[in-house]
């Protein structure tokens, strides 16, 4: 995790570079080696940024970063849209988890028009919410990544103006963050099909993923390749809508009410998860063990690809999965545990 006395004007892209291995803590030898010695492994400050309160998987990879020992989630900032709106959403989860020592950032809001799980917070006041909520959460963000005496990972899980924002008002941050994101798709499509999409967490602002695709911060991505094909279907679903641990009842009531809202003519419940894509972002905030990492030089292209181009930045990419089973087994395990 680095040494907490490092000074950040000396941290320059080299030693991002190697913090970004090292910062990997769930690989074995790291565990191994703290368990050996009696201690427990350094917790990962993270800062998420996200769209929560669109696609039903924002919700999802919240909790699990919440649900997840190895995550110290330090604010939680919403980007693109409805920025209040999602607010709302992040606060009220961050309330039933008692984890209301996490930050929340309102992000630039661009639309008013809330969306599919308006309901789960129609009644919440973002005013009430026990924990520190900033107007500016670009500002936020900026002043907690400066401020950090060890480098933050940031995990994005939607489009980025909030990152775009960012860079734009403090370039410094690129140095002393580390960026893991569900964004594009490599070789695969939506749905596992055999050629690439533009996908919409690039396409939905394309100027702002080419900003964060070129900054200097050593960066992580799940795309479709990986994160298309997750969703659980069967005994794992089941086992997982019938938990009754408050913080995974939340994430079951709001996937009924968006699924309702996007199937108004369904009857009865859901019997399988929609594809979760987000969860795998925050996964690999603290391992990569399920996954076959290549690293690739990405390009963002002007209409909203991820292509393979010399020229492009180096990139992480979780390009294919190890263990697939595993990784939901693993879901169902974090999800039905305290």
């Amino acid at each position: 995790m680095g040494d907490a006395t490092v000074e950040y004007n000396r941290f320059d892209l080299a030693l991002a570079l190697a913090i970004c291995g090292i910062v990997c803590v769930a690989s074995a030898t790291m565990t191994k080696s703290a368990a050996a010695e009696g201690r427990t492994p350094a917790k990962i400050p993270v800062i998420l940024d996200t769209d929560i309160g669109g696609d039903i998987d924002d919700t999802w990879a919240l909790a699990l970063l919440l649900k997840s020992p190895e995550v110290d989630l330090k604010m939680v900032v919403t980007d693109y849209g409805d920025t209040p709106y999602r607010a709302k959403i992040a606060a009220k989860l961050l309330e039933v988890a008692k984890r209301t020592d996490v930050q929340v950032g309102v992000g630039i809001e661009q639309d008013a028009k809330a969306g599919p799980q308006a309901k789960w917070v129609a009644d919440y006041d973002l005013a009430r919410y026990p924990g520190k909520v900033h107007k500016d959460g670009v500002g936020a963000m900026i002043d907690l990544i400066m401020k950090s005496r060890e480098p933050i990972t940031l995990v994005a899980i939607g489009p980025v103006p909030n990152l775009k924002a960012a860079l734009e008002r403090q370039p410094e941050i690129a140095k002393r963050a580390r960026f893991v994101g569900m964004d594009g798709s490599v070789r695969r499509g939506y749905d596992g099909k055999s050629t690439p999409d533009a996908e919409w967490n690039v396409v939905g602002n394309v100027k702002a993923a080419q900003k964060v695709f070129t900054a200097a911060w050593p960066m992580t991505i799940t795309p479709l390749d990986t994160c298309g094909l997750v969703r659980l279907k069967g005994e794992k679903y089941r086992k997982i809508a019938e938990c009754k641990e408050p913080l995974t009842r939340a994430v079951i009531e709001n996937y009924e009410i968006w699924f309702k809202a996007g199937n108004p003519q369904h009857r009865g419940k859901p019997d399988a998860s929609s594809v979760l894509f987000d969860t795998v972002a925050a996964y690999l905030s603290f391992s990569h063990k399920l996954v076959n990492i290549e690293r690739l030089p990405i390009r963002v292209t002007d209409d909203g690809f991820t292509r393979i181009d010399p020229q492009g930045k180096t990139i992480d990419c979780a390009t294919s999965w190890i263990d697939l089973s595993a990784y939901e087994d693993f879901l169902v395990e974090r999800f039905t545990g305290p």
